[in-house]
């Protein structure tokens, strides 16, 4: 494509050769030729851009970058986010209708433009809106809601049976059956190998928005706000409401009935056992060491409760 067709799709303003031609993207750290590359601050600039057909950047970036032609935006990296649709080109995946490997329950009700990999099923009652894309094997169990624009990653469940069990007078466990479901609302993207549960009697709710990283597990009768982002490998126990607009880093354990407030942003690795109930920044966990120096440091933080008593007595 030339630069000034690129621009006026992204509806930016261009600066230099229009009819350049530009077939691809790349990275700073790898800049090819007959591509744009974007840069978001001066810590990227080098030499190497002179390399690229043109750059995407703010505006007060162009006389440091050693090149000629530019798309100048004032925010790069949702211009970017615009500029990666242009250039994707979605994987060949067969239509419902086509192909005798997707399984189809009773009662299912799919919307227009709906496209899955093989070996999908999708279990009895199920509704799907339109312009929704399922991966590779991606399992919709019984009931479940699924609205427009929606997108779910090969290797998916949703709907799966959530971990409900009571341990019973003999002491053996007894599994009580979920009789709610799951309602995905708008835009929402989920990735690759993410189980889903559905409620024990309401249903579990990802509202409108949300984008849901590669293997995640979010369990029965859980709420997560509108527009929340969750990283990779994050376990969210059951019964959790979690607010609009929250962050929540890679491998992040959230203990069941947990309430977030919007706009909470969760450090990686953190543990979450009791309610945030203000937007903020939140970590949960202790600083990496070696082995011996952190069994130190727990060994005192399970005394802090006995020096504060002993510096109190000191003073009094």
């Amino acid at each position: 494509m030339k630069l000034s067709d690129i621009a006026n799709s992204l509806g930016e303003e261009f600066h230099g050769n229009g009819e350049i031609q530009i077939n691809s993207i790349s990275s700073p750290s790898n800049v090819n030729k007959d591509s744009i590359c974007l840069i978001t601050n001066e810590h990227f600039i080098s030499h190497s851009l002179s390399d690229a057909s043109a750059i995407l950047c703010k505006r007060n970036l162009i006389k440091l970058i050693p090149n000629e032609n530019f798309i100048i935006s004032e925010n790069p990296l949702e211009t970017f986010a615009k500029l990666t649709k242009i250039f994707f080109v979605s994987p060949s995946m067969p239509s419902h209708n086509k192909e005798k490997n997707i399984h189809l329950g009773l009662d299912v009700c799919v919307g227009s433009n709906f496209t899955s990999g093989v070996g999908v099923i999708i279990e009895d009652n199920v509704v799907i809106g339109d312009n929704v894309v399922l991966g590779h094997n991606v399992v919709i169990h019984k009931d479940v809601i699924i609205s427009n624009n929606v997108e779910i990653g090969s290797g998916t469940v949703v709907g799966s049976e959530g971990f409900g069990n009571i341990l019973s007078s003999d002491k053996s466990w007894k599994h009580i059956s979920h009789l709610g479901s799951v309602f995905i609302h708008d835009n929402v993207s989920i990735g690759a190998n993410c189980s889903i549960d559905r409620g024990t009697i309401d249903n579990t709710i990802i509202n409108q928005g949300v984008i849901i990283d590669n293997q995640v597990h979010i369990a029965h009768n859980v709420v997560i706000g509108e527009n929340t982002a969750i990283a990779a490998k994050v376990g969210i126990a059951g019964s959790c409401f979690i607010g609009k607009r929250n962050k929540i880093g890679g491998m992040v354990g959230i203990i069941d009935h947990i309430k977030t407030a919007d706009d909470v942003v969760i450090s990686a690795t953190s543990t979450v056992n009791k309610d945030l109930k203000e937007p903020g920044i939140y970590t949960g966990i202790m600083p990496i060491s070696k082995h011996a120096n952190w069994k130190r440091i727990a060994l005192w933080i399970t005394k802090l409760d006995k020096i504060v008593n002993f510096i109190n007595f000191k003073k009094n």
